[in-house]
């Protein structure tokens, strides 16, 4: 490694806050299989394997973490999630946030073709920095980093998911109990535009079955099918014990 991609390599482990043992692991995962191709002669490996050793290990961190925080999800669901923050343009949003795209090795025709930019490629790479991570500083030191800087993505997919989780779940018991979908209807909208609150009425026909606030019309939207599934739910009890006395 010369002098110059030392320096480098220095300044990413900065930006990232992980301070490599093995330097040549972080250089590795930033060498491009066209530059590799291009040095065919030198035997330059590339990092294809550390990304698919990279997926492996994010996967893993974040299911062990979905299964902890959502015990009663089914697989279905938590594979959705799981989906919603790992994907390419996460790991590329990343890989632009620490500036990964300008320390990658690139043959001459990805660099011309905008290779430091494509999110495919920023996706890659970031998966192979996180196996580099992995393999020199271990599991539990790569997991608390992970999470770290998955956390707004992880805070958003929650609030998206259980947003609608919560609303189909509200219409399946509204069409099985009552034959008709349920509607939301703003109630109030308080505050100044910097800090607006906002109240939301689900109803069944004319009937206002729960109310939620929030400061977003969604969050109160949530929160009103949040509360109409328990109350849906006694309902539903309610209904089955009287069938069963008669």
């Amino acid at each position: 490694m010369t002098e110059d991609r030392l320096h480098q390599i220095t300044a990413l482990e900065k930006k990232l806050g992980c301070d490599f043992n093995d330097k040549t692991l972080l250089d590795k995962a930033l060498t491009h299989r066209s530059y590799a191709n291009e040095k065919a002669a030198l035997s330059i490996a590339d990092n294809e394997k550390l990304e698919f050793l990279g997926d492996a290990v994010l996967q893993l961190i974040i299911s062990d973490l979905l299964m902890k925080r959502f015990p009663d999800y089914t697989e279905g669901q938590l594979s959705k999630l799981r989906a919603s923050i790992v994907n390419e343009q996460s790991l590329a949003d990343l890989s632009r946030r620490y500036g990964i795209g300008d320390y990658l090795m690139l043959g001459k025709g990805e660099e011309t073709s905008g290779g430091r930019n494509k999110p495919s490629l920023l996706a890659d790479a970031f998966e192979s920095v996180i196996a580099a991570m992995y393999l020199d500083r271990g599991f539990e030191y790569t997991r608390t980093i992970l999470l770290e800087l998955f956390a707004p993505f992880i805070e958003q997919a929650n609030y998206d998911f259980t947003y609608y989780d919560f609303k189909t779940a509200v219409q399946e018991k509204s069409m099985l109990l009552f034959k008709t979908m349920p509607r939301y209807t703003l109630i109030s909208e308080t505050g100044p535009d910097h800090d607006k609150s906002f109240e939301t009425g689900l109803f069944i026909g004319d009937r206002l079955i729960a109310t939620g606030k929030g400061k977003s019309k969604k969050e109160s939207e949530k929160q009103a099918a949040r509360l109409a599934i328990e109350i849906l739910g006694k309902h539903e009890e309610s209904r089955e014990g009287e069938n069963k006395t008669d």
